[in-house]
């Protein structure tokens, strides 16, 4: 009887393999890295978000400063009975009216150059005298004029792209932009739109970063002489203040 009990006790407890102890404590200290870095990450985002909330709270007193500036001395000229001069423009938005065929070789090049490669094809530039000579040089292929707030802002909401590794990357994250840009204190979108604007030190960098615009043709079409000048009653040459309705029509 004693002898069969024996042989009835409870075997010995197995072990575990080792190699499959070193995968439960690696997925183990996998899991606990990956927890730490979501907590990090999270924390790092929403210091984040405060400082972009911040920016951008200062970048609308900014506008408003200008602007009411700029009110406040038209007031006062009008007041002393002089003329109010503004400033000259320093930015211009540049739009391709005609395709590839039939362009001479120098207006070709410097639509190269200005990245305008494409029919409806718009770009940012800094106006300084060698640029406005390019402007005149393509006169008959291009629409120009001084944007404003609003026609920056939408043009990058709506069709801005940036170049990542030379790729056309769509910028729906400011981690798009601060991957590129962050050196240069770019890290969100309103960072992107008041360097363009106020076309500051870091510029032709920012400019550099956004993909030439690719816009629709303007809702009601071209003009019937599409390239007499604008003000001939074409749609080609400078047009100033009003290439903001043409761009809300192609945006």
């Amino acid at each position: 009887m004693s002898a069969g009990l024996s042989w009835m006790a409870a075997p010995e407890r197995v072990l575990a393999p080792e190699t499959l102890l070193k995968q439960r404590k690696h997925a183990q200290k996998t899991a606990a890295d990956k927890a730490a870095e979501k907590v990090a990450n999270k924390k790092a985002n929403r210091q984040k978000r405060q400082v972009i909330f911040k920016r951008a709270e200062q970048y609308v007193k900014e506008y408003r400063q200008i602007e009411r500036s700029e009110v406040r001395l038209r007031r006062q000229a009008k007041q002393t009975g002089n003329f109010f001069v503004p400033a000259q423009p320093k930015l211009a938005f540049v739009i391709r009216t005609k395709g590839i065929n039939k362009i001479a070789p120098k207006p070709r090049k410097v639509l190269q150059l200005l990245r305008l490669l494409q029919i409806n094809n718009g770009v940012f530039i800094r106006l300084t005298y060698a640029t406005t000579q390019m402007l005149q040089i393509i006169t008959p292929y291009a629409a120009w004029g001084t944007p404003n707030l609003k026609t920056v802002k939408e043009l990058i909401y709506k069709r801005g792209y940036g170049k990542v590794n030379k790729q056309r990357i769509p910028i729906s994250d400011n981690r798009v932009i601060e991957e590129t840009l962050g050196k240069y204190g770019i890290i969100c979108v309103e960072d992107l739109v008041h360097e363009i604007y106020t076309v500051g030190p870091n510029f032709k960098v920012a400019n550099n970063f956004l993909w030439p615009f690719k816009l629709s043709n303007p809702t009601g079409g071209w003009a019937t002489r599409k390239f007499r000048h604008f003000i001939e009653g074409g749609d080609v040459g400078n047009r100033e203040d009003k290439i903001n309705a043409l761009v809300r029509r192609m945006n």
